[in-house]
């Protein structure tokens, strides 16, 4: 693994006015949602930002997709400064980074076969289709663990865990380097869920590509992530590698949200119990 990190995000910022705050003499008031925010993430692992509804997780993954501009702060993709790019250059920032949306089934267009879907980033980044539409859009719903023979169905006609994969293929469609998961097994089953991680794993092991994980659920989080970054209140409390977060928190809310893990495995519960009275002693 290179030394340099693949996405670099410094001292984020994301401040939103509020609604009616405004007058004639005054500005409107602001929201700070995302507040002094950096991390790395590098090429073949996986961040996770986790933290309650309203910590600012999402919020800082869309800021790193160029989703929404910064209020101050910089992101770097592969050392350039991608904070302020438009046209071409922000197209091709769109291709290097793709997104995989929490809903899929409100991400995917209900009035679109499987075949448009899956390849509509190669049309609109004007990009060739090797063999055409639909041998490229069969090749992308095998590699995601569909039926190619389902091109030509629609997206109501999949379960959500199926119609999820359909959205990983859309993003996998155009060789992204960076893959941002915005909650993107939190409307799944269980036995779902276990499904897609372990898809997203192999995926990345093929493909080398850095992966963002945006998720409340630490349970999920431990299955996948390299590294763990906590947020309350549009900061990172605590980051570092997953088993050092799970098995030594340092802040008391990244405590506080293990202690919310169901108990699957009791030696997991025995480790925080010992380091917490070893922090509190």
């Amino acid at each position: 693994m290179s030394s340099e990190p693949l996405l670099r995000a410094r001292d984020l910022v994301k401040e939103f006015p509020v609604a009616g705050t405004a007058g004639l003499l005054r500005p409107a008031r602001t929201f700070t949602a995302v507040d002094s925010v950096s991390f790395d993430l590098h090429a073949g692992r996986t961040l996770a930002l986790v933290g309650e509804s309203g910590s600012g997780k999402s919020t800082t993954a869309r800021l790193a997709a160029r989703l929404i501009d910064v209020t101050s702060g910089t992101v770097h993709l592969d050392g350039r400064d991608i904070t302020a790019l438009h046209g071409k250059d922000l197209l091709e920032v769109r291709r290097q980074i793709q997104v995989v949306f929490q809903d899929p089934f409100s991400s995917l267009n209900p009035r679109h076969t499987v075949e448009r879907i899956v390849t509509a980033p190669l049309r609109y980044q004007k990009r060739p289709i090797p063999g055409g539409p639909r041998t490229v859009a069969r090749a992308l719903m095998e590699r995601v663990g569909l039926d190619p023979d389902h091109v030509d169905r629609y997206p109501a006609q999949f379960s959500g865990g199926q119609a999820q994969r359909i959205g990983i293929a859309r993003a996998l469609a155009v060789s992204p380097r960076v893959l941002v998961c915005d909650e993107a097994v939190s409307a799944l089953d269980v036995s779902v869920q276990a499904q897609i991680i372990n898809l997203l794993r192999e995926l990345q092991r093929e493909e080398g590509f850095g992966c963002l994980f945006i998720a409340h659920d630490l349970a999920v989080v431990r299955q996948i992530a390299t590294r763990v970054a906590v947020m309350t209140g549009g900061r990172v409390v605590e980051s570092g590698d997953r088993d050092a977060v799970f098995d030594h928190p340092r802040h008391a809310y990244t405590r506080t949200l293990l202690a919310a893990v169901p108990r699957i495995r009791p030696e997991w519960d025995a480790r925080r119990r010992a380091n917490t009275s070893g922090a509190t002693a």
